[in-house]
């Protein structure tokens, strides 16, 4: 498939399936550390737990896998313990000595991790919270300061960290395109509209009001109608993203359309925002007659802009905010 390159304010590059099949060969670290050193791994423990709660919950790790262990927690005739997930591989025969495991659970270390408070597993990240044993693991299922996942399309990327670090990512190693500002005008092009089954446009990555959005555009079939989409995610979670608007608009021949919506969080999967149709979608056919000519190429202006809501203190409602 053809694809031109973008003429536009910000221009970007236009990726067909074989190009993006390519870049998901590109080799990148499954865990990323964020700015100030931090580690993601279970074993992380603020240095202000006692030596001895450490000790404890060194010992709640299973010896197998290296997982914290929940009950049932079980253990074989010599007192060698392993998690129940490690239990059901281990096919009745201790890991540790090799005898048979039985079915014994180990009570006591049960209820000794009733009895411990440890730190959230990214307090190196910010996370203040002290948790019991038991609620941990959920706690950081959702905790707000847990890494969040590369938000590039296109290509499966491990890569994992924090939003400085990820906009660094994006910007070396993907070469997004990097701008500043609240408003932006991008025409996208096509030489062969009539191929529209998962192309992906390059990301476009714009810094304002401190913080960094993600733009998308592509082309797909949505049932057995070919469309476009373009949409915005916020790079942090879905609470701030609340407090932010943007607005899309794409027309010609004197015909537009306007789409206006709450940026979604990169914690929500790009695929994920796309099969929810959040966004601006327009049908191949109202997208060539924007382009003009006799509808054989695509050449299509997206305009949109970013505002934050605040609220007003007299009247108690939310008026919009540009950035300068």
């Amino acid at each position: 498939m053809e694809l031109d390159s973008l003429d536009c304010m910000t221009s970007s590059d236009v990726i067909d399936d074989d190009e993006i099949l390519s870049h998901s060969h590109h080799q990148f670290p499954s865990l990323s550390k964020p700015h100030g050193n931090g580690d993601y791994s279970n074993s992380v423990v603020s240095s202000a737990v006692h030596p001895s709660t450490t000790s404890v919950h060194e010992l709640l790790e299973c010896p197998v896998c290296a997982n914290s262990m929940y009950p049932p927690i079980h253990q074989c005739h010599s007192g060698h313990t392993l998690c129940s997930t490690c239990k059901t591989k281990a096919h009745n025969q201790c890991p540790t000595c090799r005898q048979e495991l039985g079915d014994i659970r180990c009570l006591a270390l049960e209820k000794v991790a009733e009895s411990l408070e440890l730190p959230c597993k990214y307090v190196t990240l910010g996370c203040p919270e002290i948790l019991p044993y038991y609620s941990k693991l959920r706690h950081e299922s959702i905790c707000i300061f847990r890494p969040h996942n590369c938000p590039y399309a296109g290509s499966e990327c491990s890569v994992v960290g924090d939003i400085p670090f990820l906009v660094a990512h994006l910007r070396d190693d993907h070469k997004v395109d990097m701008h500043s500002g609240c408003t932006f005008n991008h025409r996208y092009v096509k030489s062969n509209p009539q191929e529209v089954e998962n192309a992906t446009w390059m990301l476009t990555v714009f810094h304002c009001f401190g913080q960094y959005f993600c733009l998308h555009f592509e082309a797909f079939q949505l049932g057995m109608i070919p469309v476009y989409m373009a949409f915005l995610r916020f790079m942090g979670d879905e609470i701030e993203a609340r407090n932010y608007s943007y607005s899309l608009e794409v027309g010609g021949n004197g015909r537009k359309i306007i789409w206006e919506g709450t940026p979604r969080s990169i914690r929500d999967s790009h695929r994920k925002v796309r099969d929810s149709h959040d966004g601006l979608i327009i049908e191949r056919n109202m997208a060539l007659l924007f382009s003009g000519g006799e509808r054989k190429e695509l050449k299509l202006r997206v305009m949109g802009r970013i505002w934050k809501e605040q609220q007003n203190p007299e009247g108690g409602v939310c008026i919009p905010t540009l950035c300068s």
